[in-house]
């Protein structure tokens, strides 16, 4: 056998096709879990979630100490009569300890419907842009940590706060109009 036929498939002993190319896949970063608080002005607080770490009461209200402080730091004088808060409903943020850090550190929560991928803007405004990362391979944590960081300081500060809840908007009345049918 030639050299030109063993790179060859067979079938019935007649060299057909080339042998299919085999790829070898490199094993690329895994998942980055972030945390983003903002608010009118802009981004206050990116917190990536450490590698076997998942977010639970605690973890929750270490971020919401955290995003307090930040708040007197970066918006002295304008937090005077306590924060409106809007998150999500995940199971983290639901529980009455979280709940009641909220009312110690003077966040004042709005009300948000049950879990709907309609109706939070984390997924609906914010990551199909992140996720739009996923094309590219990454090596590391840190490299998708760039990456997403790069992301975001490239956007407009109008977009974080008053884009966001124009589409809440919007996605309200579409959701209402289809009685609750998931909007893709």
């Amino acid at each position: 056998m030639t050299r030109r036929q063993s790179k060859n498939q067979w079938s019935g002993g007649i060299s057909v096709h080339p042998a299919p190319k085999k790829l070898r896949v490199q094993k690329s970063a895994g998942k980055v879990l972030v945390s983003i608080f903002q608010d009118q002005d802009g981004i206050l607080l990116i917190h990536y979630l450490p590698k076997c770490q998942t977010i639970n009461a605690e973890y929750y209200s270490s971020l919401l100490v955290q995003l307090k402080d930040i708040l007197k730091e970066k918006r002295r004088g304008k937090v005077t009569n306590g924060v409106l808060f809007l998150h999500d409903n995940a199971p983290a943020n639901r529980t009455l300890a979280i709940q009641k850090k909220l009312a110690y550190l003077g966040f004042q929560c709005l009300d948000h419907p049950l879990y709907s991928r309609d109706l939070t803007p984390s997924e609906y405004h914010l990551f199909p842009g992140l996720k739009n990362l996923k094309v590219r391979h990454f090596s590391s944590d840190a490299e998708i940590i760039d990456a997403a960081e790069t992301w975001l300081d490239g956007q407009h500060f109008d977009f974080f706060f008053l884009s966001g809840f124009q589409k809440l908007e919007q996605r309200a009345k579409k959701c209402i109009e289809l009685r609750g049918v998931y909007v893709e």
